[in-house]
């Protein structure tokens, strides 16, 4: 099956360009999605992220206390790899599990961490939601309702720029407007579905 990586920093747009593939019938596979899903209440991966952590990570219905670990991981970067060392792996797992039960013309890979993330996944292509990290903070701030300086901090602690321009084979600037992003995946679209073809 043909195999595209969709990856991007926080705040470039990966998530209006990867709904936008799925209203085109692509076979999308989110690892946010599928990562929010191995931390539901009583899950292996939740378990031993509260041996790891400590209680204090768990809500009162015994579910993930997502901000609070956020913020612990964003200001240490030893947790943020313990954290990606529980998860990444059954992430991986999960998502190639769907990806061999994927119907569609070709399987888009939605992978944020790209860069540092790379091993043990297929991909054709990687296709990068760019946007300078000026206007990453400022819907950043705007979605999080956060000052400037969090905005900041969140986008530092991410792979950076020049990261995730290394490893892309296709870029698509997002600083425009939501139909100017949408032509502009419709042309990577026509392109992949050729290549899934052949």
């Amino acid at each position: 099956m043909y195999t595209v990586v969709l990856t991007g920093g926080i705040g470039s747009g990966k998530s209006a360009a990867s709904d936008y593939f799925a209203t085109l019938g692509v076979s999308v596979i989110d690892a946010d999605v599928i990562s929010r899903t191995l931390v539901q209440p009583g899950s292996p991966a939740l378990t031993q992220i509260v041996a790891t952590f400590g209680d204090d990570l768990l809500q009162p219905d015994g579910s993930l206390a997502r901000t609070k670990l956020r913020s612990r991981i964003f200001q240490d970067a030893s947790a943020r790899a313990q954290l990606e060392a529980i998860l990444h792996p059954a992430i991986r797992h999960e998502m190639l599990q769907q990806r061999a039960r994927a119907t569609g013309p070709y399987v888009l890979l939605v992978i944020p961490l790209w860069p540092t993330s790379q091993a043990g996944y297929p991909a054709d292509r990687v296709l990068l939601i760019d946007a300078p990290v000026s206007v990453q903070q400022a819907r950043i701030q705007q979605r999080d309702q956060i000052s400037a300086d969090a905005a900041s901090q969140i986008i530092a602690s991410q792979c950076s720029r020049a990261d995730y321009l290394a490893t892309a084979d296709d870029v698509i600037r997002n600083t425009g407007t939501l139909t100017t992003l949408h032509q502009a995946i419709d042309q990577y679209h026509l392109r992949y579905l050729h290549a899934g073809h052949r």
